[in-house]
């Protein structure tokens, strides 16, 4: 079997990946649906980017390192990942639904949920969540660990007391799912997201692997 130098590419929905000839894209990276790799972009060992029923972009000379996710999604609207250049997501990174401007630092583990919008120069350091519509604006700096949401934006440790009723106000499920459910009611929350996930990544059952032979 001889596997696509470019990774492991997977048409989904009748989009194929595209990655410029200049980008690098690991042996076991895997690129799913429409995803757009720029020139010279890096995209590392065991990173997943997953378009759905959406649209990944890389920028030029941006890095996605080992074992991040980026995901985008069209289940509660279009909500695609757009990276800019010169942006670094850090390994164990996870990137849902959400825009990152140009030169952002995402470090190891970090966090960034649909809807939010990263300005040019932004750092989540290790381990931090940017929540669902937050805007950060350009050159914002997210501590290790903390939690960052509202625009404007604001960050909290994760002692902070207030940090349930804030990410109550947020409306994640709402946000990233189209669930409208009380934030106390989680079961029947949680049971509607697992039901559209399960509707949407069903979608896969007919994506066609690229380049093996």
């Amino acid at each position: 079997m001889t596997v696509n130098q470019d990774g492991i590419l997977i048409e989904h929905r009748g989009h194929a990946p595209q990655v410029h000839p200049t980008a690098y894209v690991a042996p076991n990276a895997t690129l799913v649906g429409d995803v757009r790799v720029g020139p010279r972009a890096r995209v590392m060992y065991g990173a997943v980017l997953d378009a759905e029923g959406s649209r990944i972009d890389i920028g030029e000379a941006s890095v996605i390192c080992e074992n991040a996710v980026l995901r985008a999604s069209a289940v509660a609207g279009d909500q695609p990942v757009l990276l800019g250049d010169h942006v670094f997501v850090g390994p164990h990174a996870t990137l849902l639904g959400c825009e990152v401007v140009r030169c952002a630092y995402l470090a190891t583990s970090a966090t960034v949920l649909q809807g939010a919008r990263l300005g040019a120069g932004v750092v989540v350091a290790v381990g931090a969540l940017v929540h669902a519509r937050a805007v950060l604006p350009d050159e914002f700096f997210v501590p290790p660990h903390t939690l960052a949401l509202d625009d404007p934006a604001r960050v909290l440790a994760p002692g902070d007391p207030g940090v349930a009723e804030a990410v109550a106000r947020v409306g994640f499920a709402q946000v990233a799912f189209g669930v409208d459910a009380a934030w106390t009611d989680r079961i029947r929350r949680y049971e509607r997201v697992a039901e559209i996930r399960v509707a949407e990544f069903g979608a896969h059952a007919e994506d066609r692997m690229l380049g093996v032979e």
